[in-house]
């Protein structure tokens, strides 16, 4: 086995973190607030119920007690140059030098009427709050302090606040390059643990169940330091004829089976996403039948027609649509794709490209448009009949990350091409 991704102590962890967030700050910031058209933007949470966008704007490593309130403000151009994006922290955390601390009280009560004093001197015409119709990561502020901020601003602003939703999108889809250089670390440990759980070490056939290896996978990942994006699922495929003989019911895993995997871990605030199979050889099998290996060749061209189609600016829709009539045109059996990005969250706020249930217009999720420096999931599956168990039908699903940059969509790690064999 190959040595596995050394993980950072967490010491370290939070110094590579917070130096990027610091860099996001300065470079994609002033991109999000000026692509949405936003003069200025309000971040305002409390202690135990973040905003999703406020958690990707703070170190890890902070205390956030009562309210918060974030304040940013594009200070525009003065004689030909740009004047950046002023960033205040109205709260009693602690963000060090990322943010002016514009208060040092401790009630509540004073903060909403430095907010208002804030604002009318600065006198911004656009102000953003998170209130997004469309992606929940854009829509963090509470009806609460949604009453309190009207409460606190004079009348004639009110007509100034608008939705932020298009910049929550842009700040949280967009990755800074160091993120995207870390991504095939961040995907190479969690095919490391994939790779163990479909392993002598873990499975024994016979003995082993679904819900051992799910455990296990959960386990390796907090031995090594790892999170989870999610809680992962391992599931048992086996043919008719050997179901009449043992029930897949109750989950114990033999030989012929498929079993498939959909995991993920979080790691340095990032996610993976993945989706790979195993097969269960017979005594005297030195691999999988060629039935099933043609199954891999005909995911792989779908993966393939994926990222040709994978343009600048065509919404999840447009994708989905492009993607299937040129599968379809190719002959690749009955092609199916639900994709979606991934990065500080598991299914947001990029563009959605599909659903399993839904292959041809998802209004809302599917309208939002394609950007470049970002990770998505390529989650796609072809479904075939497989000589070897007699004609039966098998839906081949499979997950693997790419990273979409200047020069195209590509893989972060290979993909998987053929069975992991047990």
């Amino acid at each position: 086995m190959s040595h596995f991704p050394d993980i950072l102590p967490v010491r370290k962890q939070d110094e590579i973190s917070r130096a990027i967030l610091g860099k996001r700050l300065k470079s994609i910031l002033p991109d999000a607030m000026r692509e949405a058209g936003l003069d200025m933007w309000l971040i305002i949470c409390q202690e135990d119920n973040h905003d999703p966008v406020f958690n990707t704007m703070i170190p890890v490593r902070t205390w956030a007690p009562i309210l918060q309130m974030l304040i940013f403000y594009d200070r525009g151009e003065k004689d030909g140059k740009d004047q950046g994006i002023e960033r205040l922290n109205l709260s009693m955390t602690d963000l060090g030098d990322l943010y002016e601390k514009v208060w040092n009280g401790h009630y509540h009560t004073e903060q909403w009427p430095l907010l208002a004093q804030i604002i009318q001197e600065r006198n911004p015409q656009r102000i953003g709050i998170n209130i997004g119709e469309v992606q929940w990561a854009a829509g963090g502020l509470t009806y609460n302090l949604y009453q309190q901020l009207l409460k606190a601003l004079p009348e004639s602003y009110h007509p100034r606040l608008f939705s932020a939703e298009a910049a929550c999108i842009y700040w949280i889809e967009t990755l800074h390059i160091d993120e995207l250089h870390l991504y095939p670390h961040i995907v190479r440990a969690t095919k490391q643990i994939i790779g163990d759980c479909y392993s002598a070490r873990t499975l024994t056939p016979g003995i082993t169940t679904t819900d051992d290896l799910q455990w296990a996978f959960m386990q390796y990942s907090n031995d090594r330091g790892l999170g989870l994006s999610f809680v992962p699922f391992f599931t048992l495929y086996r043919s008719n004829a050997l179901k009449e003989v043992f029930p897949v019911a109750d989950k114990v895993i033999r030989p012929g089976d498929l079993i498939h995997c959909d995991v993920g871990n979080r790691y340095l605030r990032l996610c993976s996403d993945l989706q790979e199979w195993a097969y269960v050889r017979h005594d005297g099998e030195e691999d999988a039948p060629p039935g099933m290996k043609n199954l891999f060749t005909e995911v792989g061209r779908l993966q393939e027609v994926y990222m040709g189609e994978f343009k600048e600016g065509l919404t999840g829709n447009e994708l989905l649509n492009n993607m299937l009539e040129t599968a379809r045109n190719e002959g690749i059996p009955n092609p199916k794709i639900y994709s979606h990005s991934l990065g500080y969250y598991l299914h947001e706020p990029g563009p959605l490209i599909g659903l399993p249930w839904e292959q041809e217009s998802n209004p809302g999720r599917g309208d939002v448009k394609l950007s470049l420096n970002t990770v998505f999931t390529i989650e796609l599956s072809i479904e075939d009949k497989v000589p070897e168990w007699d004609g039966q039908s098998i839906r081949l699903a499979c997950e693997q990350d790419v990273r979409f940059m200047h020069d195209g969509c590509k893989p972060i790690d290979s993909f998987q091409t053929a069975f992991h064999l047990i």
